[in-house]
């Protein structure tokens, strides 16, 4: 079995958990975790997660960020300076961190409910531009199920290296590995 095989069974053994719907924010929040190197197989198995979260009795809304930066670009009247002057655009990321929980808040007020995994992909596509732990902080205590990040890179005793080049940082998240080993929640 590989990497992606694993953490899709591991997976299937999470969603079919009872969920607890006293738990905050933080706790709803579940990490795939994969080899940045998988990022092409889990993309062409993502109807996997899908299907397992429904044999579960869940609902599943999958979102994309990979052309997120490219749509709030844009959409950005200030474009062509950005272009023009690319050092400007770290003014702007607040705004396009901004933009991407206002989509989530979206999401979660209008495709989910207590009974929704909401799942994001494409995070990779942040690096560079926004960290996923600051997207996740923004929208956490309004997430109706169970958040579900697909996240390329690691995982290590509650610490998380997106494409394994930041440093880490601490998170409550529950993680979903390739390895044997996954903590319920």
């Amino acid at each position: 079995m590989n990497r992606v095989e694993k953490l899709i069974q591991n997976y299937e053994r999470q969603v079919s958990l009872p969920w607890d719907h006293a738990l905050s924010g933080p706790q709803r929040v579940w990490f795939a975790v994969y080899d940045k190197t998988d990022e092409r197989r889990l993309r062409a198995r993502v109807g996997e997660f899908e299907l397992a979260t429904k044999q579960s009795g869940k609902k599943w809304v999958l979102h994309d960020l990979t052309d997120s930066f490219a749509h709030w670009m844009s959409a950005n009247e200030y474009r062509e300076s950005y272009f023009e002057s690319p050092e400007d655009i770290e003014l702007a990321l607040d705004d396009f961190l901004a933009h991407l929980a206002e989509q989530a808040q979206t999401i979660f007020n209008g495709k989910a409910d207590q009974q929704t995994v909401i799942a994001l992909l494409g995070v990779a596509t942040l690096f560079g531009l926004a960290r996923v732990s600051s997207l996740i902080q923004r929208v956490q205590s309004d997430i109706p199920g169970r958040l579900l990040v697909f996240f390329p890179g690691e995982y290590d005793q509650n610490t998380y290296r997106l494409l394994d080049a930041r440093d880490g940082w601490n998170y409550l998240a529950v993680p979903i590995t390739f390895h044997d080993k996954t903590q319920a929640s």
